[in-house]
């Protein structure tokens, strides 16, 4: 391999790629618009939620509950008379969830001190809508936990209420940071394949590709031709976005985000090489995106992207670490949510390396097949 050569190629795919300004503007909108779009529109963060409210003991104690549930901002207070207005209200939709409070709340806190049991708030909510519904229980709970675990009359306690919660690295139950972080995950596993899985294919239509294949360059150097510019491309996606993602919708790395960012530019080449080796077996551009998205979104959605991998089968669990995505989404959400140093994330980078490796051979060996 030579320098001067592979100098050479890298200018003439930088020129290739910015003379057209759909696939500029695609290679920076689109990672952008995912990234508010999932990280804000799509996010199962709870946000003025109508909530049904039945309060039966109707004491300064139960209103003091229901003011600061109001007063976060996270639920919209609704009052109703009865049970069936509760009913009514879920099935109709006008409401996701609903607190009762029963009657004699106030006198079986102030009985709690003494040693009574502590008084119960009944919590109900839609279960049709199961990742919204967890969601809203989670915040109910924890704000129940907060402002009524102890209710202040003076200086002295008035009792307690039977709510244990605790919420680890991401107490507010927010959705946004897990959305951003996973959002990294389905912009470069997907996108990235995508670009790339058309640039062969477009290249050998138009002939510049067989032009290429009889100069000296060989193969190593047509893969790294192809493979740099664009990864150094999507290496400012990812600065941007993570300036975005903190200016925007304020959230920010919690661990080291220049770690961040080398992780991510080293999971672009993973994903680039994928690309490259659809892109070299593709014999048209459909061919090529046909590929890509028959792979790359089932992967991206059993990867834990949206959904959670402990919660599918254990047959499909094993099968999802064999995904890069399943990885970088991982040490993406550890970074962002957990702030984990590079020790702590050796076990993820591991398999990543061992896909890089395996990819990259592939890829080569594809081409070289097709010069």
């Amino acid at each position: 391999m030579r320098w001067r050569r592979l100098r050479t190629l890298l200018l003439r795919e930088v020129r290739a790629s910015f003379r057209d300004p759909f696939t500029v503007t695609v290679l920076i909108a689109v990672p952008l618009g995912a990234l508010l779009l999932f990280g804000y529109v799509l996010s199962t963060e709870v946000q003025h939620l109508p909530l049904a409210v039945l309060d039966a003991d109707d004491s300064a104690a139960s209103r003091r509950i229901v003011a600061d549930l109001s007063a976060a901002g996270t639920f919209d207070a609704m009052r109703v008379d009865s049970r069936d207005d509760i009913e009514r209200a879920l099935i109709d939709g006008r409401v996701s969830a609903a607190l009762v409070i029963p009657p004699g709340f106030a006198r079986g806190l102030g009985e709690a001190g003494s040693g009574a049991p502590a008084p119960e708030i009944e919590l109900i909510y839609d279960g049709a809508e199961a990742v919204l519904a967890g969601n809203a229980e989670g915040f109910l709970r924890s704000m129940i936990a907060t402002t009524g675990a102890v209710l202040v009359n003076g200086e002295r306690p008035r009792g307690r209420i039977t709510v244990v919660a605790h919420a680890l690295y991401n107490p507010t139950l927010a959705g946004v940071p897990f959305m951003v972080a996973g959002t990294f995950g389905f912009v470069l596993s997907f996108l990235t394949t995508l670009i790339t899985a058309v640039s062969i294919v477009n290249e050998r239509m138009n002939g510049t590709f067989d032009q290429l294949q009889v100069t000296p360059a060989t193969s190593l150097e047509i893969f790294l031709g192809k493979l740099l510019p664009l990864g150094a491309v999507f290496t400012l996606d990812i600065v941007l976005m993570v300036l975005v993602a903190g200016f925007v919708l304020g959230v920010w790395p919690q661990g080291n985000v220049f770690l961040f960012v080398g992780l991510s530019a080293f999971y672009v080449q993973v994903s680039l090489a994928l690309g490259l080796i659809f892109s070299a077996t593709s014999a048209t551009p459909a061919a090529a995106v046909q590929k890509t998205v028959l792979f790359s979104v089932p992967l991206v959605q059993l990867s834990g992207f949206a959904f959670p991998t402990r919660n599918m089968p254990m047959a499909v669990q094993w099968l999802t670490e064999f995904f890069p995505a399943t990885h970088y989404i991982r040490i993406s959400r550890a970074i962002y949510i957990r702030a984990e140093g590079l020790s702590e994330l050796l076990p993820e980078i591991a398999p990543l390396a061992i896909f890089a490796t395996i990819l990259t051979v592939i890829a080569l060996r594809t081409i070289e097949a097709r010069s």
